[in-house]
This record gives structure tokens, sequence and C-alpha cells, in this order.
């Protein structure tokens, strides 16, 4: 009996607080070791306020490898790419078309959780900026260069590269492949 009204206390106090309750417990997104409630209530990202825009991209574009099956070509530009003490690697992408059209965006990647986001596209010569939320890098979206800029070349084993330079030399060489988690620790 003890339990039955325990049981219709905490259901009350859970609709009496405007949420319903899931049989089944708080649900975890596979892999990432968080619930749907945890993802929607994490910190705001104040870091983000701050966040200059570079130059538009000129030249010397670095090309990286995406999939075979991809219609475009992607790029970064060296100059934009920065290694921040709040572990997000930002950057400029080209995502150049098989006609030539280039669609030009200010990204960011935070190593520690694997999540992305646009903060402006570059068209007519000028930035726009975003208003987009941190999303889940997905390792099958359509969106594929986020999952390979993470696991190939910013953040390997979720760790940031230590300068631009590092994440420029990943580039053109086509991965961080020297990486030793265990020497970086040091």
């Amino acid at each position: 009996m003890k339990r039955l009204v325990l049981a219709a206390l905490l259901s009350g106090a859970t609709l009496a607080a405007g949420q319903t309750p899931d049989p089944n417990g708080p649900r975890q997104r596979p892999g990432t070791g968080k619930s749907d409630w945890e993802r929607a209530h994490e910190s705001a990202d104040t870091s983000d306020a701050a966040v200059a825009l570079p130059a538009l991209p000129k030249a010397d574009l670095v090309e990286f490898f995406v999939s075979g099956a991809s219609s475009f070509r992607f790029f970064i530009d060296p100059q934009s790419i920065s290694a921040g003490p709040d572990g997000v690697v930002r950057y400029t992408l080209v995502a150049r078309s098989r006609s030539g059209t280039d669609n030009v965006s200010y990204e960011g990647i935070r190593c520690e959780n694997g999540r992305y986001k646009v903060y402006a596209v570059g068209s007519n010569g000028r930035w726009t900026a975003t208003q987009n939320d941190w999303r889940q890098i997905e390792p099958r979206s359509v969106q594929r260069w986020h999952n390979e800029l993470f696991l190939r070349y910013f953040c390997v084993d979720g760790v940031i590269i230590r300068s631009p330079e590092e994440g420029v030399d990943a580039l053109r060489r086509g991965a961080r492949r020297d990486f030793n988690a265990s020497e970086r620790a040091n």
C-alpha cells in the first residue's frame, strides 16, 4: 500500500510540474549516454556570443575527401581555422557543386561531444549570421563532412587540435594519422 501511495505522489508531482512521465524512463540516444531531457536542458553556450566571423575565403583552399558518392567537393579555408579554449574548432567550409557553385558557411565543431553549429553563410561577398543550435553529428547523415572533420581531422578520439596549423596539416595529409592520444594527454 505504501508503494502505491508513493507512486501516486510521484506521478502527481510530475504532472503538476507539467511533465508527462515516460513509463520506460528517460530515453537515451545510442552512443551519447544522455537522455532526451539532458540534451534539451544542456547549459547554454555563452561562448558563441563572442564569435567573430572571419574574412570570406579568397583562394588557397584545402580540399578534403568526404565520399565518392558525393556530387560536391569540400574545402576548408586554412586562414579561418581556430581551436578555441572552449573546445570548439571553427572553420570556413566551401562545398563546391559539379557546376562550380560554391556554398560557403562558417561552422564550429565541439570536440568533447561531437556537436556542430553553423554560425553564418556567405553569399554575394558577405556573411549572413544564422540562428542555429548545436546539433549532434550523425554518422549516416547527408552532411557527412561534419563526421569526416570530427573523426579524421579536428577531433580525433574527441581531442581538439592544438593549433590551426595542426588542423591545416591534417587536411593536407588526409588525416591526423600520427595522432597518439596517450602522448597528447601529457
